[in-house]
């Protein structure tokens, strides 16, 4: 892992810590780098109906926003405790597209360190962008 890797690493399983997810108990964190260099964290936070649950990639996101981040995303690494890394789910994937780049850098990692990172239109080839609006 990269310096950079280690510390989105760090920060995404602190924050999978503190995870509510008494539905899935599938407990995720993540954190992301923004290109300003600022890092901001996230978990996931279920929801009885479901529909309210928020996936940590996008609280992760949300928060960077709120915060004033500058709104472009470098990297993203989302730590899950299965053996096989999680990828961001779809609605998180269209999420991403909104601050993304094809540069922009997602990483999917578990609690024992096992990483893979894909530039962003690896893992959403075509996705549906604010250029798309233009």
């Amino acid at each position: 892992m990269t310096e950079t890797q280690k510390k989105l690493f760090e920060m995404a399983v602190q924050a999978q810590k503190k995870a509510h997810a008494p539905y899935s108990d599938a407990l995720i964190g993540a954190a992301v780098l923004m290109t300003d260099g600022r890092m901001f964290s996230g978990c996931n936070i279920e929801n009885a109906s479901f529909g309210g649950t928020v996936c940590a990639e996008r609280v992760a996101i949300f928060k960077a926003v709120s915060e004033g981040a500058h709104k472009q995303i470098k990297e993203i690494l989302v730590v899950s405790d299965a053996e096989k890394p999680w990828p961001p789910c779809g609605f998180c994937r269209q999420v991403i597209a909104e601050f993304a780049n094809e540069h922009t850098v997602i990483h999917t990692a578990n609690l024992s360190g096992k990483i893979k990172s894909f530039q962003f239109p690896e893992i959403f080839p075509e996705a549906f962008t604010p250029k798309h609006l233009d």
